[in-house]
């Protein structure tokens, strides 16, 4: 059973929408935010990331930034910037990149889903930056970032939602990144009725983006629940903000990596170490994976495909034959040191939306001496982890197109 929750959206007026929606606050640093909204006093980083209104010096984590985020988020209440829908609703999210088309479902989840395991994770948390978020939901008393949720494709989920999209949205513009966005709001009992019905009869729902944004939910709830003496369930910190997308719908890219030295190899006794658990062919241009086990390796001006050896990892463990474990476990930490990718500083991680380009930029540039080029990991592989209560490398996975902040947010 999946319990879902309508609930009185804070949303922007709808001439501003497009203004206020923008990127999720963990795709940006806080000087390319500040940047983005240097011409933009309604852009919702002003909320997500309230440190760009403070003096650089100021510690990202530190309280004046979630003070400042509170207030932001007042003072776009007060303006009517945002404003309140009158009933619990669902809504409707669609996002359109060039071909893909994607359609969920915004509704409030249950924390305790999450705490009991029907919210399924494939990923570790980091200790700081689950706390950061925990803050900042709880400062705030808001969630103002949803967590991106993908459930087994339901038909008759799917016939509902068109149904809906006969309607006429409340919002419906295109970002600067060329995605197409529209929301249509749900406001109608009966079809909320049958929704959580359909809902209601799932086993499971996947966290395919937002483990710290759905850890923090956790978090914070337990804190309000030791507080509040009257606690019954039904309060709005018992659920958090989601968008919940078929998992046929769903686009996953590479996620690709640099190094930045050879580990003290030279570039032929890299090659050669590289030989006895891949076969290498050299390629007269760029290489782009297209299937999996195979690998482009970009080194020195030249592009390799890297192609694994069938006895060097588990076919039927759901973690060990992943492409990002097979690198890991036979090139990365072997041959190039590389044993926790999450802190070594010598390894950095590029979603696929930048191209196989930015990878040879990197490297042409002297910052990093190799690359590596990954075929996408599948949404059938994420959950067949997660269904092994198993978790997946870190930078597995990237998803496109990225759900925007600030067109539906979810106070507690």
């Amino acid at each position: 059973m999946s319990d879902i929750k309508p609930f009185k959206g804070l949303r922007p007026e709808p001439n501003l929408a497009e203004k206020v929606a923008s990127p999720p606050y963990d795709v940006l640093s806080s000087d390319e935010a500040r940047e983005l909204v240097k011409d933009n006093e309604f852009s919702f980083l002003h909320i997500s990331k309230p440190e760009i209104d403070l003096p650089k010096n100021v510690n990202q984590y530190d309280k004046k930034v979630y003070k400042k985020g509170a207030e932001n988020l007042k003072k776009f209440i007060d303006k009517q910037i945002l404003i309140h829908d009158e009933k619990p609703c669902l809504y409707i999210y669609q996002l359109i990149m060039g071909e893909h088309k994607q359609t969920g479902i915004v509704a409030g989840v249950s924390v305790e889903d999450y705490n009991n395991g029907k919210i399924k994770i494939h990923e570790y948390t980091r200790a700081d930056k689950e706390k950061d978020r925990a803050t900042h939901v709880y400062i705030l008393n808001a969630n103002t970032g949803p967590v991106f949720l993908t459930y087994h494709a339901k038909i008759s989920i799917n016939n509902i939602v068109q149904n809906i999209q006969k309607n006429k949205p409340i919002y419906d513009f295109t970002s600067n990144d060329g995605i197409k966005h529209t929301i249509w709001k749900i406001d109608n009992e009966v079809i909320i009725e049958k929704i959580q019905a359909e809902f209601n009869a799932l086993d499971y729902l996947y966290i395919a983006d937002g483990h710290h944004r759905s850890a923090a939910a956790s978090r914070v709830q337990a804190i309000k629940r030791k507080n509040n003496p009257n606690h019954t369930g039904e309060e709005e910190y018992n659920y958090f903000l989601s968008v919940i997308f078929p998992d046929d719908q769903m686009y996953i890219m590479d996620y690709n990596r640099v190094v930045k030295d050879l580990n003290g190899f030279s570039e032929f006794r890299f090659l050669d170490k590289i030989t006895e658990k891949f076969g290498v062919m050299k390629q007269n241009s760029q290489f782009k994976p297209s299937e999996k086990h195979t690998f482009g390796m970009y080194l020195n001006g030249f592009w390799y495909r890297l192609t694994a050896k069938p006895d060097t990892f588990d076919k039927e463990d759901p973690v060990e034959s992943l492409d990002v474990s097979i690198l890991h476990k036979n090139l990365m930490e072997p041959i190039l040191g590389i044993t926790d990718p999450r802190k070594d500083k010598r390894i950095n991680f590029v979603g696929g939306i930048r191209g196989l380009q930015e990878l040879k930029r990197l490297v042409d540039s002297g910052e990093y001496k190799v690359a590596f080029a990954l075929y996408p990991t599948s949404i059938q592989e994420l959950m067949r982890v997660a269904d092994a209560n198993k978790v997946m490398p870190p930078k597995s996975t990237w998803f496109e197109p990225k759900l925007r902040s600030g067109l539906i947010i979810h106070l507690l």
